[in-house]
Protein backbone atom coordinates (compact mmCIF):
# COMPACT_ATOMS: atom_id res chain seq x y z
CA UNK A 1 0.00 0.00 0.00
CA UNK A 2 1.15 3.15 -1.06
CA UNK A 3 2.24 5.52 2.01
CA UNK A 4 -0.62 8.51 2.42
CA UNK A 5 0.46 11.80 3.80
CA UNK A 6 -0.45 11.73 7.64
CA UNK A 7 -4.06 13.32 8.15
CA UNK A 8 -5.82 14.82 11.42
CA UNK A 9 -8.50 13.35 13.42
CA UNK A 10 -10.17 14.57 16.16
CA UNK A 11 -11.25 12.47 19.24
CA UNK A 12 -15.07 13.03 20.07
CA UNK A 13 -16.91 12.42 23.21
CA UNK A 14 -17.17 8.68 24.27
CA UNK A 15 -13.45 8.46 22.67
CA UNK A 16 -15.46 8.51 18.90
CA UNK A 17 -12.24 9.32 16.29
CA UNK A 18 -13.28 9.90 12.48
CA UNK A 19 -10.56 8.17 10.19
CA UNK A 20 -10.56 10.13 7.21
CA UNK A 21 -12.02 9.28 3.82
CA UNK A 22 -8.92 8.73 2.25
CA UNK A 23 -7.35 6.25 4.41
CA UNK A 24 -10.80 4.49 5.01
CA UNK A 25 -10.70 3.89 1.38
CA UNK A 26 -7.15 2.99 1.14
CA UNK A 27 -7.35 0.56 4.06
CA UNK A 28 -10.43 -1.01 2.22
CA UNK A 29 -12.56 0.06 5.81
CA UNK A 30 -16.06 0.09 6.08
CA UNK A 31 -19.01 1.72 8.33
CA UNK A 32 -18.93 -1.55 10.81
CA UNK A 33 -15.40 -2.89 10.04
CA UNK A 34 -13.26 -3.38 13.10
CA UNK A 35 -10.02 -1.75 14.06
CA UNK A 36 -7.51 -3.25 16.07
CA UNK A 37 -5.47 -0.60 18.80
CA UNK A 38 -2.23 -1.04 19.37
CA UNK A 39 0.00 1.56 21.48
CA UNK A 40 3.61 0.98 19.75
CA UNK A 41 7.00 2.90 20.59
CA UNK A 42 5.80 5.31 17.49
CA UNK A 43 2.33 6.48 18.64
CA UNK A 44 -1.20 4.47 18.31
CA UNK A 45 -1.76 2.07 15.28
CA UNK A 46 -5.35 1.06 13.96
CA UNK A 47 -4.78 -2.29 12.41
CA UNK A 48 -8.01 -3.31 10.45
CA UNK A 49 -9.17 -7.24 11.56
CA UNK A 50 -11.99 -8.70 9.62
CA UNK A 51 -14.27 -10.90 11.82
CA UNK A 52 -15.03 -14.01 11.28
CA UNK A 53 -18.90 -15.27 12.17
CA UNK A 54 -18.10 -18.36 14.50
CA UNK A 55 -20.39 -20.51 13.01
CA UNK A 56 -18.28 -20.02 9.84
CA UNK A 57 -14.60 -20.29 11.76
CA UNK A 58 -14.20 -24.23 10.39
CA UNK A 59 -13.56 -22.51 7.15
CA UNK A 60 -10.51 -20.99 7.68
CA UNK A 61 -8.68 -23.12 9.72
CA UNK A 62 -5.57 -24.47 8.12
CA UNK A 63 -6.50 -28.30 7.57
CA UNK A 64 -9.50 -26.92 5.66
CA UNK A 65 -7.63 -23.87 3.68
CA UNK A 66 -5.16 -26.46 2.79
CA UNK A 67 -8.04 -28.59 1.51
CA UNK A 68 -9.57 -26.11 -0.48
CA UNK A 69 -6.27 -25.50 -2.04
CA UNK A 70 -6.13 -29.07 -3.13
CA UNK A 71 -9.75 -29.11 -4.18
CA UNK A 72 -8.84 -26.06 -6.60
CA UNK A 73 -5.75 -27.86 -7.93
CA UNK A 74 -7.78 -31.15 -8.64
CA UNK A 75 -10.14 -28.50 -10.09
CA UNK A 76 -7.38 -26.65 -12.29
CA UNK A 77 -5.87 -29.82 -13.48
CA UNK A 78 -9.32 -31.57 -14.70
CA UNK A 79 -9.30 -34.25 -11.71
CA UNK A 80 -13.14 -33.90 -11.40
CA UNK A 81 -15.89 -36.81 -12.55
CA UNK A 82 -19.42 -36.28 -12.95
CA UNK A 83 -22.38 -38.16 -11.71
CA UNK A 84 -25.65 -39.01 -13.57
CA UNK A 85 -27.80 -39.07 -10.33
CA UNK A 86 -27.39 -39.06 -6.40
CA UNK A 87 -27.38 -42.66 -6.72
CA UNK A 88 -24.42 -43.02 -8.91
CA UNK A 89 -22.79 -40.93 -6.78
CA UNK A 90 -23.35 -42.93 -3.62
CA UNK A 91 -22.43 -46.09 -5.34
CA UNK A 92 -19.14 -44.60 -5.72
CA UNK A 93 -18.61 -44.85 -1.99
CA UNK A 94 -20.36 -48.05 -1.34
CA UNK A 95 -17.41 -50.17 -2.82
Amino acid sequence: MKQQRAALAVIRDKGQVTIPSGIRKAAHLGEGDSVEVVITADGILLRPRKVVDATQAWFWTPTWQKSEREATEDIRRGRTQTYESERDFLRRFAK
